[in-house]
């Protein structure tokens, strides 16, 4: 049985799932600002405390909102296609943001302390996510959010920006995990055999990092969980694909 909402019907344990992800992922948040506030000293811009700004923007951007920018099309199954897409970029732009200041924080923190960067498997894979990330939102502004882009290429380009999007997704958290057990190790050392009560509250938030992914790993890849296209819609895009493309046998 499913639900009928206003429209296309909504699977019956979907918001269920989703109510699930975002109770891991506002744990993630919660348990990273306990890390670092209980272990860490907490948060500052103008101090040696600057560093720890880094990992919770991380956590917020590129874990916590670009998950919730990733199930966009999941929940809002029967708002209008132009603006559930303006829900997911406008999600998109604030994890960049945010994920930009936490970049900017640790290089500068860096810079201060006259350490180096970009030495660390960490710091390789988080820039190359970053800049991934945001190539993937500019090519996803212009295809989908531009009017100049054609029906035809928008639909040669979907089946990239829904790869690339999970598999950034899936970078981002395991990039967070590098740097979570870099960041342990680094203090703790050889403590951190010892079961130290820093090291087992990391390795409990490393284990809320891999459950967020897969949970929203698991709703993306739900073929019966996609949003349904409503019946405007699908006149709209025959209709611009005619005018665009004309009726020629190779458009049909």
């Amino acid at each position: 049985m499913e639900s009928q909402a206003r429209g296309a019907p909504v699977p019956r344990v979907l918001p269920y799932y989703v109510a699930f992800s975002q109770l891991l992922g506002l744990t993630v948040v919660a348990t990273t600002g306990a890390w670092l506030g209980l272990y860490r000293g907490g948060i500052a811009w103008e101090s040696a405390l600057q560093f720890n700004v880094h990992p919770l923007c991380m956590v917020i951007g590129l874990i916590f909102l670009q998950g919730d920018a990733l199930l966009v099309y999941r929940v809002f199954r029967n708002e209008t296609k132009r603006a559930t897409k303006i829900l997911h970029g406008v999600l998109h732009v604030f994890a960049f943001i945010i994920a930009l200041v936490g970049l900017v924080a640790v290089f500068d923190y860096h810079r201060k302390k006259g350490y180096a960067d970009l030495y660390s498997l960490h710091s390789w894979c988080g820039l190359l996510v970053f800049v991934l990330y945001f190539v993937q939102w500019l090519l996803g502004f212009c295809f989908f959010l531009f009017p100049g882009a054609s029906f035809s290429l928008r639909n040669c380009y979907r089946p990239q920006h829904i790869f690339f999007g999970a598999a950034i997704f899936l970078l981002s958290v395991g990039t967070a995990l590098l740097g979570l057990k870099e960041a342990l190790l680094f203090k703790l050392g050889a403590k951190y055999s010892t079961l130290e009560p820093e090291g087992v509250l990391g390795n409990v938030l490393g284990l809320l990092l891999v459950g967020f992914g897969v949970v929203v790993l698991y709703i993306l890849t739900r073929a019966d969980w996609r949003r349904p296209p409503q019946e405007e819609e699908q006149a709209l895009s025959m209709d611009f694909k005619t005018l665009t493309e004309g009726d020629s046998p190779s458009s049909q």
